[in-house]
């Protein structure tokens, strides 16, 4: 069923767990993120982002459509959502499509127009019943615009929400975007005290360059709202890799992105359960 992530999070903070949010590059990410949820019994965030938008042509549709009847026909809970878009427009649209949850990533705007820009975009997506994440302090490593070193302020931080209406928050607690290898350090101090500031659940972008036990560690620090995208590339492309160099006489797509999204499959699954845990 297709569920709001103001509501799905709003339930993880009071229950001091995570929520599981994975990115969608193909339509079998889609799938195989709701057949995780599915399997584990929790929820799920699919999310689609605004360079996965204009992977397709700059169409959001198409992929978008067949996302929102993943959710609509799943036994479990499913949040469709627009991730990092810094159009005002694509914003918009994803909320006209349907979609239960948009980011308006405003972070590279003067702080006055990326607050004024976000408060007008929260009233458009909350008249019709659409959460919204925005985004205060750089998180590291996108397009070369923020650093890992970037810190959020918990004061600066409560002031955001407060003058945009914002449903989620999304910090700089020492997370990279892209980050390949899983070394990232969390400022989990930081972390209880943003999360004893502000009054929305916090979202950590740039998981994947976090540990296990890193995660865990933030998760219990007040972080709930889990952005994942990078660790499933690798995990997709290393069994594709595999299966290619097993028989190079494979043509047939299916052969080896069926393969590739069963082992991202079990992954979501294994990380679904590793968020939940109390």
């Amino acid at each position: 069923m297709l569920v709001t992530s103001a509501e799905l999070a709003r339930t993880a903070a009071a229950r001091g767990v995570g929520l599981g949010a994975f990115n969608v590059v193909l339509l079998e990410h889609g799938e195989a993120f709701v057949r995780a949820a599915e399997a584990t019994g929790l929820p799920v965030i699919l999310q689609l982002s605004q360079n996965a938008v204009k992977y397709h042509g700059g169409k959001l549709r198409p992929l978008g459509s067949a996302l929102l009847e993943l959710a609509a026909e799943s036994s479990a809970q499913v949040c469709v959502h627009l991730d990092h878009a810094e159009s005002v427009e694509l914003c918009q649209a994803a909320v006209d499509m349907g979609f239960s949850s948009i980011m308006y990533d405003g972070s590279k705007l003067p702080d006055a127009q990326n607050r004024a820009s976000t408060a007008e975009i929260a009233a458009y997506a909350h008249e019709r019943g659409v959460s919204v994440e925005a985004e205060l302090g750089e998180v590291g490593g996108k397009d070369g615009v923020h650093s890992a070193t970037a810190r959020t302020n918990p004061q600066e931080a409560a002031q955001f929400v407060a003058d945009t209406g914002v449903d989620l928050l999304a910090v700089a607690v020492g997370s990279s975007h892209a980050m390949a290898t899983r070394e990232a350090v969390l400022d989990n101090a930081l972390i209880s005290e943003i999360k004893a500031a502000v009054p929305v659940p916090l979202v950590l972008h740039g998981s994947s360059g976090v540990p296990d036990a890193g995660m865990v560690a933030a998760i219990k620090a007040g972080m709930t709202k889990i952005n994942v995208s990078t660790h499933l590339n690798v995990v997709f492309t290393e069994k594709v890799r595999t299966v290619l160099a097993g028989d190079t006489a494979i043509v047939d797509p299916r052969k080896y992105i069926g393969p590739g999204t069963n082992m991202v499959q079990q992954e979501v699954e294994r990380l679904l359960k590793l968020y939940s845990l109390q």
